[in-house]
């Protein structure tokens, strides 16, 4: 009975063993899988707040829930099913959809910088909607469309990192990533739209509160003007980051070999801060390459266009 019971202890442990291995895999995949998203995270933190402009600040908040349950519904009942599907059967496939996706990231980060420079704008404007209904369904859908986009290539980049592992553990690591990217991504998104309402109503309280209301008005302007710079640059980088290691996996590591080189030299000529320069050069250099990936895959399709016209 003893022997019997020790041997059911030892069993139990090494279950437990197991689960709690399993649960730092998906942790730690979860973990790279969502560094490696961050220009898309980003991105898709600049971009929501545009699809509650006009609106009462009411319907804010609501908007924004529909939008996080759209997305929510993107990444799990369509994206992960997808993803488990081809990670199952045609892992071969992955990274070439990952650099296609890269190229994508490359591509909309070089429209931006195009559109920066230029004062242009490669987007049409929508046509008065009169009707505040038709106008949140229209928004709410339309945010929704671009939203699956932005979390198709999240998942891909969170596959990439994830898809050396069993299939359960893949399919836990993507849920996880995709639900604390909704829940970063839509509660930043929340705070940040109503955060010049905030200092609307400080702003009609007594000093000092009416300072810092002033000041919260005047700033949330210069805030998502500085979030979305930093999305497009960290688009152009983390796009061109992909195309960098695609390449290398698929034979060509020349790019990557050169950038390392030129990150390791950089990184050596400094005693102190060796690693942040490193990463520095690293970044810099990928996203030279994913703008220049960029400009030339704008003027194609920009070429197409005026073709087609």
């Amino acid at each position: 009975m003893a022997t019997g019971l020790i041997a059911l202890l030892d069993d139990v442990a090494g279950i437990a063993k197991l689960a709690a291995a399993s649960l730092d895999d998906v942790a730690g995949a979860a973990g790279k899988a969502g560094a490696k998203a961050a220009g898309v995270v980003v991105d898709d933190t600049a971009v929501t707040p545009s699809y509650v402009v006009g609106l009462t600040p009411e319907r804010e908040l609501p908007i924004i829930w529909k939008i996080a349950l759209g997305s929510a519904r993107n990444k799990l009942l369509l994206l992960l099913p997808a993803a488990l599907l081809l990670s199952a059967f045609a892992p071969w496939a992955i990274t070439p959809i990952l650099m296609l996706g890269g190229l994508y990231l490359c591509f909309e980060g070089a429209e931006k910088v195009w559109e920066a420079v230029s004062g242009a704008s490669h987007e049409t404007e929508a046509a008065p909607v009169t009707d505040p209904v038709a106008l949140e369904k229209e928004r709410v859908s339309g945010a929704i469309r671009t939203d699956l986009i932005l979390s198709a290539e999240i998942m891909a980049i969170a596959l990439a990192e994830v898809g050396n592992l069993p299939l359960l553990t893949q399919a836990i690591a993507l849920a996880a990533v995709g639900l604390a990217i909704t829940v970063v991504v839509y509660g930043v998104v929340g705070i940040l739209v109503k955060m010049d309402d905030i200092g609307l109503h400080l702003a009609r309280r007594a000093e000092p509160l009416r300072s810092i209301g002033d000041g919260l008005v005047r700033m949330m302007p210069v805030v998502f003007r500085i979030i979305a710079t930093v999305g497009t640059a960290a688009m152009i980088w983390v796009g061109g980051g992909i195309i960098v290691h695609g390449l290398e996996q698929l034979g060509w590591p020349q790019p990557a070999h050169m950038i390392e080189a030129l990150a390791g030299t950089a990184a050596s000529l400094s005693s102190a801060g060796s690693a942040v320069i490193h990463w520095v050069v690293t970044a810099t250099a990928s996203g030279i390459l994913g703008l220049v990936a960029g400009i030339a895959l704008a003027g194609i399709v920009h070429m197409i266009a005026k073709a087609r016209h």
